[in-house]
C-alpha cells in the first residue's frame, strides 16, 4: 500500500504528476484525487464490470489532463467499443453493493486463514496485524477484496493448494463475481527477476485470492480441502473427483 497524500506532497515539490492505479479499491473504497493524486487509472475489466465480461480501462483527472489524454486517444485510437462501454456503465449500477460485499467476505476469509495450520502469514489490510492497517483505515472505506497468504512448503505446496480448489477459478484476473486464485510468482509477477520478487515480498509460497460473491462457508470449505491436500505427502493425497 502507498500513502497517497505523502507521495502527492513529494510529487508537488518537484513539479511532477502523481498517477494512482486504483483498480483494487475502485472509487467506492478509495478516491485518490481527494488525497492529492493528479490521475487515477482503472482496469475496468475488473471490479467496474464485476463479471469478467469485457476488456477496458479508464483514466480520471482534471479537465486539463483529460483533454490531453483525449487528444492522444483521438490520434492513436485506444477507444473501447460502444457495447463494452454500455456493459461497464451497467456494472457501475451495482459497484457499491459489490465492493462492500467483496470486502466483507475477504475480511472473514483472512481472519479464518490466520488460524489455519500450514499458513505462515496472511496479508490483508483489514487485519490489525497488517503493518499498514492504520493507513488503510485512513484512506479507504473498507479493506477491499484481495487476500494473499504464504503457504508453508514453498512453490510445490502453493501449487498443490491451487490445483486442489474446486469452487475458486484459477486465473490471474480479479474483481469477478467468482472468487479467483493465482500464484503471483509464476503468473502476474513471473517476468520479474527472483531478486526483485523477493524484494517485493513475493515469495514462492505466496497465493493471492480475489474474494468473490459466493457463500463464505462454501469458499472456506473449498480452501480448507485444498489446504489439507497441500500439506499431505504426494502419495497420501486423495485422488481428485469431478463435482
Amino acid at each position: 500500500m502507498a500513502d497517497i497524500a505523502a507521495i502527492a506532497d513529494v510529487a508537488r515539490s518537484v513539479d511532477a504528476r502523481l498517477a494512482v492505479d486504483n483498480c483494487f479499491c475502485t472509487p467506492v473504497l478509495q478516491k485518490p484525487l481527494e488525497h492529492g493524486a493528479d490521475i487515477v487509472v482503472h482496469s475496468a475489466t475488473k471490479y467496474l464490470d464485476g463479471q469478467g465480461r469485457c476488456v477496458g480501462g479508464a483514466l480520471c483527472g482534471t479537465a486539463e489532463l483529460v483533454e490531453e489524454l483525449t487528444a492522444y486517444m483521438r490520434s492513436a485510437g485506444p477507444c473501447m467499443s460502444p457495447f463494452n462501454a454500455w456493459v461497464f456503465l451497467k456494472g457501475l449500477e451495482t459497484l457499491r453493493l459489490r465492493m462492500f460485499e467483496h470486502s466483507r467476505g475477504a475480511a472473514t476469509l483472512a481472519a479464518w486463514l490466520v488460524e489455519q495450520p500450514g499458513i505462515a502469514r496472511v496479508h490483508y489490510p483489514g487485519l490489525a496485524s497488517h503493518p499498514q492497517h492504520d493507513l488503510a483505515a485512513r484512506q479507504q472505506k473498507a479493506p477491499g477484496g484481495i487476500v494473499a497468504f504464504e503457504v508453508e512448503g514453498g512453490r510445490e505446496a502453493a501449487w498443490r493448494l491451487i490445483d486442489g480448489v474446486r469452487l475458486c477459478s484459477i486465473t490471474g484476473n480479479l474483481g469477478d463475481a467468482r472468487t479467483t486464485i493465482t500464484h503471483p510468482a509464476t503468473t502476474t509477477h513471473g517476468r520479474m527477476s527472483a531478486e526483485d520478487r523477493a524484494a517485493a515480498g513475493i515469495g514462492e509460497g505466496l497465493v493471492r485470492v480475489a474474494v468473490g460473491l459466493e457463500d463464505g462457508d462454501d469458499l472456506r470449505e473449498d480452501l480448507e480441502r485444498a489446504l489439507v491436500g497441500a500439506r499431505a505427502p504426494r502419495d497420501a493425497r486423495p485422488t481428485p473427483t469431478c463435482a
